[in-house]
């Protein structure tokens, strides 16, 4: 059963945009799939309170009280989003359940510093097991100063950078219904899916 921890010790990153659209990637490929939330704002747990019935199911994993405990029986995926500022016993506890660690970042220099420390940490945390540690820039306009910035920052990560999410109201929108990009048909939101390649590729691996 993986679990997939959504990381990242800024808050305002995307960090439940990524977290909820990994749950409805892996409930839309006919997975068990709960979603739990760490974050004090609980937005993830709100979002699945907006699901509709119809939508492929994603149940809520309360982790709020002890989140070491392992999912129940007849879970086969999770994913897990966490709280800004993660750090200490909670950050390694984290790290402890996680098979894989989506770190989103955006393309500004306050995210990209604090990003940098915070992935050194969780690679020292991993013993030394980056391949399953992968980078998601969210919110990237492949035109600007910014994007030419966190590409250069990834270069000397050594990690995968998986995809670059361009900044679109698409995910705003879905999230308001309790929706994802893979709730919907592909035609709708083609451009957004073809950026998801490489992260759904790494997550089936």
């Amino acid at each position: 059963m993986p679990i997939v921890v959504i990381a990242n010790p800024k808050g305002g990153v995307g960090k439940s945009t990524l977290a909820t659209n990994v749950a409805g990637y892996f409930a839309n490929q006919g997975h068990s799939v709960m979603l739990g939330d760490v974050d004090r704002q609980q937005s993830s747990r709100l979002w699945l309170g907006l699901r509709p019935e119809a939508a492929k199911p994603i149940a809520a994993w309360d982790v709020q009280r002890d989140f070491i405990v392992r999912p129940p029986k007849g879970t086969t995926h999770v994913v897990l989003d966490t709280a800004a500022g993660l750090h200490g016993t909670r950050l390694r506890e984290v790290m402890r359940l996680a098979d894989k660690v989506l770190v989103p970042v955006q393309p500004s220099i306050f995210d990209i510093y604090a990003t940098r420390e915070f992935l050194d940490k969780v690679a020292e945390l991993r013993s030394g097991e980056p391949r399953d540690i992968g980078i998601v820039g969210m919110r990237v306009d492949e035109r600007t100063l910014s994007a030419d910035q966190l590409r250069q920052f990834v270069e000397g990560l050594h990690l995968p950078v998986l995809g670059m999410l361009r900044p679109t109201q698409n995910y705003v929108h879905l999230a308001a219904r309790g929706l994802t990009l893979f709730d919907i048909a592909p035609g709708r939101v083609a451009r957004d899916l073809a950026q998801w390649r490489g992260i759904c590729d790494w997550l089936d691996q």
